[in-house]
């Protein structure tokens, strides 16, 4: 099953295709639309942008565990998706969102001898992951995650904190409800600052940068052009 989602990833990514066997996207600086030179009308179509968020909830239409679902879908079919995703699960011993955030890239690393092709750009205690596919890496990669990801992310939960402030100060709420969402609250209020120093500290000066990579020169030499924007891996990071 692990191999299953992993295949999933893939799928999402365009490296591999449900209508086509063998690599797809494979070389650098490939995009969404060389999938489709190859592949049409794809039955799963790639992330077009290259950017897949990994998050506690699914504060994005192309979050990791929504997409998943859907290929879950697309693979085995609505009619007992609900069966098959228990299934999976049960498998995997978590959730998925759970196992996404937990537990996939550790896989990953491992499958690749600590040489990912799947990058994950995180902040600090992870409060924040973005999953990108280095074969289709690009100058403005970084940009992309900072500007259409990061910081609407910061925008979701600042309107998270001002709803659940709202709402603790109605007398429609009861003694357990704001107990909840102070605590909800705290809880954001912490992501918050986290992301925010990410932005400030490390993902803005390194989109400035527009850095390239060049896939002869291995996994080891671009994985640290990164520096603290990428989780750490143990074998592969310097820092």
């Amino acid at each position: 099953m692990r191999e299953y989602v992993s295949y999933a990833v893939g799928c999402m990514f365009g490296r591999y295709s449900l209508d086509k066997p063998g690599l797809i996207l494979a070389n650098q600086g490939d995009t969404s639309a060389d999938y489709l030179t190859q592949i049409p009308e794809p039955s799963f179509m790639p992330d077009a942008d290259n950017v897949i968020p990994i998050l506690d909830q699914g504060w994005f239409e192309d979050d990791i565990a929504e997409r998943f679902k859907d290929f879950l879908r697309t693979t085995f079919g609505e009619e007992h998706f609900d069966e098959n995703l228990a299934f999976v699960e049960e498998a995997i011993g978590r959730d998925i969102r759970s196992y996404f955030l937990k537990d996939f890239y550790k896989h990953h690393v491992k499958m690749y001898k600590k040489r990912p092709i799947y990058w994950i750009f995180s902040s600090e205690n992870g409060a924040f992951n973005a999953l990108i596919y280095m074969h289709r890496y690009r100058p403005d990669t970084v940009s992309v995650i900072l500007n259409d990801y990061l910081r609407p992310f910061q925008q979701k939960i600042r309107a998270r904190i001002e709803h659940l402030e709202s709402f603790s100060a109605s007398r429609a709420a009861s003694k357990g409800e704001k107990t909840r969402a102070a605590k909800e609250i705290e809880e954001l209020h912490a992501t918050l600052t986290e992301v925010t120093a990410y932005e400030k500290d490390v993902l803005y000066p390194l989109a400035a940068k527009q850095l390239s990579i060049d896939l002869d020169d291995g996994v080891k030499v671009n994985y640290n052009k990164f520096g603290r924007a990428l989780k750490t891996v143990p074998g592969l990071s310097q820092r």
